[in-house]
């Protein structure tokens, strides 16, 4: 069945997982729906702290620490309407769709055994396990890299072999910021370029007046 030609194509939220050091693109994660809500945060950094002297009390220390909370469905209905074209999910529900989410919670099978494996060396300094580096994407004008921070699955329903056919996904992310990654690393490049595409937007922004705050100025 198509589509009415007519009605405007929704694009989807996700997210993309890059090679920190080759930029190469490792993984795209499209949304199956969109969520109906996205929450945000900002923490003011101001220079310090609340209990700052009068020499800082207007400057900042760095970027607002942003964060966003969402919530998304994941729903096998469609995939099981058409069973011989889509055999992961008639074998296993959405637990695939899942399981990509949940890999974002933790390091590779891979790198645990070779931390393992340099353990059992005698290396004495081992570097902690570095992540792909994440982008959330909502949209050509909000691209910025982020790190998750919380994580969780509600699965609703399940198939007669216990697979989950439907689950909620509960995902809260940090904006990593030039603070967090340098203006030299592509995050940091990209969070520039998300910070300065807000200034251009508050450029959009009509100026008030004085008179709708019930004044006639500052004497």
């Amino acid at each position: 069945m198509t589509s009415f030609p007519n009605s405007p194509k929704v694009l989807k939220g996700g997210l993309v997982l890059i090679d920190p050091e080759s930029s190469r693109v490792l993984r795209v994660i499209s949304l199956q729906y969109n969520p109906e809500k996205l929450t945000r945060s900002l923490q003011v950094q101001a220079a310090g702290g609340e209990a700052a002297n009068r020499s800082e009390a207007m400057r900042f220390k760095g970027p607002a620490i942003e964060t966003f909370r969402l919530e998304a469905d994941i729903d096998a209905a469609d995939q099981l309407e058409f069973p011989d074209q889509n055999r992961g999910t008639v074998d296993h529900g959405v637990a695939p769709q899942l399981a990509v989410l949940e890999a974002l919670a933790n390091p590779g099978s891979a790198q645990l055994l070779e931390v393992h494996r340099q353990a059992d060396s005698g290396t004495l300094e081992i570097a902690p396990m570095e992540a792909p580096l994440m982008l959330f994407v909502w949209g050509k004008n909000r691209i910025v890299p982020v790190r998750l921070t919380e994580f969780s699955i509600t699965e609703e329903a399940f198939d007669p072999a216990l697979n989950p056919i439907v689950a909620k996904v509960s995902i809260g992310l940090r904006v990593l910021s030039v603070d967090d990654l340098g203006f030299s690393h592509k995050g940091g490049s990209l969070f520039m370029a998300y910070l300065q595409g807000k200034e251009r937007l508050a450029g959009q922004a009509q100026s008030g007046s004085f008179g709708s705050l019930g004044i006639g100025g500052i004497g």
